[in-house]
């Protein structure tokens, strides 16, 4: 037997051994690589539905307690709140609070940015209706003035919901909406006269 022919044999056997082997190697690779990418279009799906089911609660939540807030101090100019009252401007205070503190470990920056001046300002007219409801307003708090603060944080809300969007990418850096606008003329007269409606 040839030495030569007996190598050439071993070769070709260990050629085909070799191919097989780097040919299911290979698969494994690719079948990896898929799976890990699959996994990724996974996640990225979750973490989306997660940012919009965040961002639905925390935009509706903002806007109840604004709500709230114009509300009560409806309540305050016609009435002594009760008891009733309050638990409800609390309720809604509250619901907000939980969401907030959720966005704060979901959101990216590009939204927590215009959503803490939404929070500021929201927190800043509880304060004020709060003071006034309390009677210890600090100087030139009035129902007037905590309903025009209430009234500004409309636009902030409206720009939080934007910077929601874009980051959902339902809308694009182009695609702007007009600014939120409203007369607020007859609201604000609403207010003009604290001792209205009081007996």
């Amino acid at each position: 037997m040839d030495v030569g022919a007996v190598l050439i044999a071993v070769a070709g056997v260990a050629g085909t051994l070799g191919g097989a082997l780097l040919t299911q190697r290979g698969a494994e690779k690719a079948k990896r690589r898929e799976l890990d990418m699959s996994q990724a279009l996974q996640e990225a799906r979750e973490n989306r539905e997660l940012r919009r089911r965040c961002y639905t609660e925390l935009h509706r939540d903002a806007r109840q307690f604004c709500t709230a807030l114009s509300r009560h101090l409806y309540v305050m100019r016609d009435r002594t709140p009760g008891e009733e009252d309050v638990q409800a401007l609390e309720a809604a205070k509250d619901a907000y609070r939980d969401r907030w503190s959720e966005a704060l470990m979901i959101a990216p920056d590009t939204v927590i940015g215009p959503a803490r001046a939404v929070n500021g300002a929201l927190n800043g007219v509880y304060g004020h209706v709060k003071r006034l409801e309390q009677g210890n307003p600090r100087p030139g708090e009035t129902l007037r003035s905590a309903a025009e603060a209430q009234h500004a944080v409309w636009p902030l809300i409206a720009a939080v919901r934007e910077a929601m969007r874009r980051d959902l990418g339902i809308t694009g850096e182009s695609e702007e909406r007009p600014p939120y606008s409203t007369d607020a003329t007859t609201f604000f007269q609403d207010f003009d006269d604290p001792d209205r409606g009081r007996s």
